[in-house]
């Protein structure tokens, strides 16, 4: 086994793990994606030194379809109208929704209701990660004292921010499928198979995101404005002024851009494997 698992057990009381292929109307997915899955332990926890590679998703509650139309806003806030807003108040434009609002639309919903899922993952020290000096043990262990105490980053929710997931920690992940097994009792639907088909696997590739990301402290910066006026000054006066006007790295690692992967997902046993080293992965540049 490796090591370097952890799993965690989530649960809320609606879902909506939305196709990309549903430009306007949401339409979920029948079980959760892995970069749900991702996004629901970096919300309980996230560092720049790790980053977490899904291994397998287990579906104790599939959940039932759900159908709403909710009032949403077609109208977006830019960044020059907000600076505008915080110099003179009095020209606040506000952005209303409901029945008959300017910015305001009915869309449809097919989601989720009633799910519950076992997310297993790896953790993985990032390149920042192994330069620090930090153990993955370090990390494993705030992990499991954080899902233990309930603790977060910021709520984590099941495919849309509104939909918020309650979660736990678990120490073994097919003893907690047994285990809920027996105390649905008969309401447990048995063990899940189906062929889902093609299935968004992340928009963000676990290679790319081995390097690590993290933005620069102040006393950080200020550091790297001391070492760059000094290289600017020992320059030619003919090269200063170019040379003032390249922009200082307020981060260190890589950025990366989103690009939209998929897989052919299948649950068996109840079990959806996700693995990017057992399952193929289509449009993430592996193949």
């Amino acid at each position: 086994m490796n090591e370097n698992k952890v799993t965690i057990r989530v649960w809320g009381d609606f879902a909506c793990f939305t196709r990309p292929e549903m430009k306007v109307e949401r339409v979920s997915y029948p079980v959760m994606t892995p970069s749900a899955a991702r996004g629901i332990l970096e919300a309980i926890f996230w560092e720049p030194q790790i980053y977490y590679v899904i291994d397998s998703i287990r579906v104790v509650k599939r959940g039932r379809w759900v159908s709403f139309r909710r009032n949403e806003v077609i109208s977006r806030i830019s960044i020059d109208s907000a600076k505008t807003w915080m110099k003179s108040p009095e020209k606040l434009a506000r952005i209303s929704a409901g029945g008959g609002a300017a910015d305001g639309t009915q869309r449809n919903t097919l989601a989720l209701e009633g799910v519950e899922y076992i997310i297993t993952a790896e953790v993985r020290l990032s390149e920042l990660g192994s330069a620090s000096g930090n153990t993955i043990r370090k990390y494993l262990d705030e992990i499991e004292r954080r899902a233990r105490s309930g603790k977060c980053f910021h709520r984590p929710a099941l495919g849309l921010r509104e939909f918020a997931a309650d979660f736990d920690w678990e120490a073994d992940a097919q003893r907690a499928l047994e285990r809920r097994a027996a105390e649905l009792g008969d309401n447990w639907s048995g063990g899940i198979n189906e062929d889902i088909g093609l299935m968004l696997y992340d928009v963000f590739d676990a290679d790319e995101r081995k390097q690590g990301f993290r933005w620069l402290s102040a006393e950080e910066l200020a550091q790297l404005e001391v070492e760059r006026a000094g290289a600017i000054a020992a320059l030619p006066k003919s090269q200063r002024k170019a040379a003032s006007k390249e922009p200082l790295a307020r981060w260190e690692g890589r950025l990366i851009k989103p690009r939209a992967a998929f897989f052919h997902a299948r649950v068996k046993n109840s079990t959806l494997d996700c693995h990017p080293e057992r399952v193929k992965i289509l449009n993430s540049g592996r193949n």
